[in-house]
C-alpha cells in the first residue's frame, strides 16, 4: 500500500461514502486525538480513579494493558505493510476505538 492512500481501515467504507476528497490528503496526529477525545478522557478518568481509590500500580498495569494494545496493533498493521505513521495512528485510533466498544 503506497503512503499517500493509507490512513485507517476506516477509509475503505468513507470512500464508498464518497465523504473523501478525489486526491490524497495529509491526515495528522491532531486530527487522530481530535477525533478520539472521549475515549482518551475515559481511559484518563479510570486510571486516576483507579489511583486514588485501589493503588498506582493498578494505574500503571492499565496503562500497560493499553501500551500492549498499542503495541500489538502497531505490529499487525506494521505487517500488513502499513507506513510507520499510518502504523502509529492507526494503532492509536483503533486502540481507543476498541476501547469504547463495552459503552
Amino acid at each position: 500500500m503506497r503512503p499517500e492512500h493509507c490512513v485507517t481501515g476506516h477509509h475503505v467504507k468513507v470512500w464508498h461514502q464518497q465523504v473523501l476528497p478525489s486526491e490524497p490528503e495529509h491526515i495528522g496526529l491532531g486530527a487522530v486525538l481530535r477525533g478520539s477525545l472521549l475515549p482518551i478522557l475515559v481511559w484518563a478518568g479510570i486510571a486516576c480513579f483507579v489511583c486514588f481509590i485501589y493503588n498506582p500500580l493498578v494505574s500503571m498495569a492499565l496503562g500497560g494493558l493499553f501500551a500492549l494494545s498499542f503495541i500489538v496493533g502497531y505490529g499487525l498493521r506494521r505487517k500488513a505493510k502499513h507506513s510507520v505513521r499510518c502504523s502509529v495512528y492507526g494503532a492509536l485510533g483503533g486502540v481507543l476505538d476498541k476501547s469504547m466498544a463495552g459503552f
